[in-house]
Parts: structure tokens; sequence; C-alpha cells
């Protein structure tokens, strides 16, 4: 299942590693595509999307 989110505050390669490794320690085979210009996160995972979101904002960064 794919999963949008607008995340606010990547601004670097590092945002975009820290992003991913966050939604993969909630499902590790999950995929993440990420556009910083957008501000957009596209995760395709099985995994609930609250749990996505969270892992996401304890980085740091807004979800909106």
């Amino acid at each position: 299942m794919q999963h949008l989110f607008e995340v606010q505050g990547m601004t670097c390669g590092h945002c975009e590693k820290a992003v991913t490794q966050a939604v993969q320690r909630i499902d590790a085979h999950a995929s993440v595509q990420i556009d910083r210009g957008q501000n957009r996160v596209v995760v395709d995972s099985s995994a609930d999307p609250a749990a996505l979101r969270a892992a996401i904002e304890e980085e740091g960064y807004q979800v909106a």
C-alpha cells in the first residue's frame, strides 16, 4: 500500500537518509521515494501509516 506524506524541513541528503531510515525501522522492506522540492515522501509499505508518520516526526520533521 502506498502512503503519501507531506514532510517539512528536509533540506539535504542527510535529511532524506534520516527519513528513509526512520521509515525502515518500522518496516524494513518499505520502499521510500523522496522529492525534497515538493516536500513529499511516498512510502510503499503495509505498516500502519500513523506509525510511519510518528517515526518521521521523531526525527524532527513536521508531517502535514
